[in-house]
């Protein structure tokens, strides 16, 4: 039995009143007596196993009050019999979990001794075989003289189902991870205008992009998006559609690759009834659907030449003609193109018109790859990982440290889209209110996630794919001394935690102040 001063309890209750709330602290605290009593119940039973039944159940309020937690006077205690009923009534005099409250909180208009009933319940309980409830009628942080207490099974209240959770098992994470999604919602709201939902970075290359479309937003010129696939360009050309003044008109976002050649232009442009076999009505295209917003038109450069003529009298004229209509439609859609190839080579190559390309590059905007921007990567990571919990239903705490440096040393091939689908993984395998840890986000072979460091031909670390056991060969035959290649090692750890010398010291895996004391030694 671990007996603590009540002034130490009562501040303990304080503070955790204080620090998660009235309901969450007095669903802990419930519990803590409802275990507490379960196992006096245990004590009770094997120290007066042979005696009668109401012999051995008043072991309960006997250490309650040897406990000091009260003075516990029976007022009517009827149990047992063939359907194995219960009712107890008792009087607490001097509770000192209702005086903790009174003197934290003044009085109040309800009961408080919330760990003391939690104990009452649990030692019944398991005294009886069976869920009891008791319920504090009277309580002295009302004002009465004393509090007063009544217990029977949970099928006898009432209002059972509004008490039964407070002596249900609850996860405190979970609550503080609700508190977290609620903070992380308001902080949007107020959030700074410079960042729209779907773009999240603060790296120097993701700013100047952002800044050029920031520049794009309130005129009309075409945009042209460049970048590698995954970097995230329609996102890009949402936020520019957002920002601007056709935000409340259509934004319509076609893949030029994903179209059949014979299609396409039926599909930018429209088609009027007959105009081909299976033409059974007329339709408008793309084109005639953004009127007012803005058109995306992802891959460009997979185009046929035919429907680049058109797209460049759009561009020139603003007026599209339906395929099997020789009437002319004027269109005011603001054009955001973008394209992963080089279009300067297919020009040289005949697969892009010059004159188009021209028109296109008036205003190009290159998005960086992710690699280029992993100091992103935890912000990218923080959001990602809270929209697949809504989605998913799930609760996560975190991610480790191990998993966050995994994805910092990862090359992202598939940039922003593969980091996408990396934690939506890491989410859906991750224990509800865990962590994510490396092998949640890279199954099998942990690719450029598992690197370790080596040295380079000049003695500096550089991140390889060599098992542990060949980096101590690679010092070896390095010829680098051991102090040279810790200072090496030391400086690398700083320098990746961003002067954080806790992050680096975890990164070493040890203490701040073991780190302190390698970085003092190399300085003398």
């Amino acid at each position: 039995m671990l007996l603590l001063h009540a002034g130490a309890m009562s501040e303990l209750r304080k503070e955790l009143i204080a620090s998660v709330g009235q309901q969450q602290a007095r669903r802990i605290l419930t519990r803590m007596g409802f275990a507490s009593g379960m196992r006096d119940a245990e004590l009770a039973r094997k120290t007066r196993g042979t005696s009668e039944p109401a012999d051995a159940f008043v072991v309960g309020p006997q250490l309650h009050m040897l406990e000091d937690c009260a003075q516990v006077e029976p007022v009517r205690l009827e149990f047992g019999g063939a359907d194995n009923v219960f009712y107890g009534e008792f009087l607490w005099y001097n509770a000192w979990e209702a005086e903790a409250h009174v003197q934290a909180f003044g009085e109040v208009d309800h009961p408080v001794c919330w760990m003391m009933i939690g104990y009452a319940s649990g030692y019944t309980s398991a005294f009886m075989g069976r869920f009891i409830l008791f319920k504090e009628v009277e309580c002295a942080a009302t004002g009465s003289e004393h509090c007063r207490i009544v217990g029977k099974p949970a099928e006898a209240w009432p209002d059972a189902d509004e008490l039964r959770p407070y002596f249900e098992a609850d996860s405190i994470v979970g609550r503080l991870l609700e508190l977290r999604d609620e903070i992380e919602a308001m902080r949007h709201t107020i959030a700074c205008p410079r960042r729209t939902a779907d773009l999240i970075g603060n790296s120097a290359a993701f700013l100047h992009a952002y800044d050029l479309i920031s520049r794009a937003a309130s005129t009309n010129v075409s945009v042209l998006l460049l970048g590698e696939t995954g970097v995230g360009k329609e996102r890009f050309a949402r936020t520019l559609h957002e920002m601007s003044p056709r935000k409340d008109e259509p934004f319509v976002a076609v893949n030029c690759a994903a179209l059949p050649d014979e299609l396409i232009e039926s599909e930018l442009f429209g088609v009027e009834r007959g105009a081909f076999t299976g033409a059974h009505a007329s339709r408008a295209g793309k084109f005639e659907r953004a009127h007012g917003g803005t058109l995306f038109l992802d891959e460009v450069g997979e185009l046929p030449l035919p429907a680049q003529a058109k797209l460049l009298r759009v561009l020139q004229e603003g007026e599209i003609e339906r395929l099997g209509d020789e009437r002319t439609r004027k269109v005011n859609v603001r054009l955001v193109a973008a394209t992963n190839v080089d279009l300067q080579k297919a020009v040289h190559a005949g697969t892009f018109r010059r004159d188009l390309l021209y028109r296109l590059n008036v205003y190009p905007v290159t998005i960086p790859p992710l690699r280029e921007r992993t100091g992103d990567i935890p912000a990218l990571v923080d959001a990602m990982v809270r929209r697949f919990e809504t989605l998913h239903g799930k609760r996560i705490a975190g991610i480790s440290d191990k998993a966050m440096h995994a994805l910092k040393l990862h090359t992202w091939p598939g940039n922003v889209r593969e980091l996408e689908n990396v934690l939506e993984r890491g989410v859906i395998l991750a224990p509800q209110n865990g962590m994510i840890e490396v092998e949640h986000l890279f199954i099998g072979n942990f690719s450029e996630a598992a690197q370790q460091h080596s040295l380079g031909a000049h003695g500096a670390l550089e991140a390889t794919r060599q098992s542990p056991q060949d980096l101590a060969a690679a010092v070896l035959e390095s010829g680098v001394s051991l102090d040279a290649f810790e200072q090496s090692l030391l400086q690398r750890a700083v320098e990746r935690a961003n002067g954080n010398l806790a992050a680096a010291a975890r990164l070493l895996g040890m203490t701040r102040p073991q780190l302190n004391y390698r970085i003092k030694k190399q300085s003398d």
